[in-house]
């Protein structure tokens, strides 16, 4: 593979996750080996489904605790713990150069609920192998990280059907 660039997708549209599945996708496709990190999440969801069917060449972990976070000052130790250990792994996925593609998932909003350093992630971004292509998703992406991006996409709401009282459903949200 050529050089990897680093891609934030964020804003307050919906899209930011179901653009980085799409290009899991197109990686997968083209043979490319995946590692994704979801934070902030811990469920069974469509996408979960169809990317184990390519368990030899993505490996996947949700580090969230399935219950929201709410509190920016005090988001409790559970929730941080929680993201430690998958950032933990991430960092090891990144270093270890195995992997073409690399998608942190919602690590915007765990950095914007101070569960991870932003600090931390910078040292991840300038140390990655030049090959590994790196996504990072999630509402609220500090504007620290966008000296290190090498593309830059805010999904901006326009109109959601979320406010009329649809709730999430199963094989589009999730």
């Amino acid at each position: 593979m050529e050089k990897g660039y680093i891609q934030i997708y964020t804003g307050n549209g919906k899209g930011k996750t179901t653009a980085a599945l799409g290009l899991i996708m197109r990686a997968l496709g083209s043979g490319m080996k995946i590692f994704l990190c979801q934070f902030m999440k811990n469920n069974d969801t469509g996408e979960l489904n169809i990317l184990r069917q390519f368990s030899d060449r993505i490996k996947v972990i949700q580090c969230g605790l399935g219950k929201f976070c709410t509190s920016r000052e005090n988001p409790g130790q559970d929730h941080i713990d929680a993201a430690k250990e998958g950032f933990k792994e991430a960092a090891e996925a990144v270093s270890s150069g195995e992997y073409d593609l690399i998608v942190l998932d919602e690590i915007n909003v765990a950095i914007y609920y101070n569960l991870i350093p932003v600090e931390d992630l910078i040292s991840l971004l300038k140390n990655k192998p030049d090959k590994t292509e790196i996504i990072l998703t999630g509402r609220y992406a500090d504007k620290k990280l966008y000296e290190y991006a090498d593309l830059i996409t805010e999904m901006k709401e326009v109109k959601h059907y979320y406010k009329i009282g649809v709730q999430q459903r199963k094989g589009i949200e999730y």
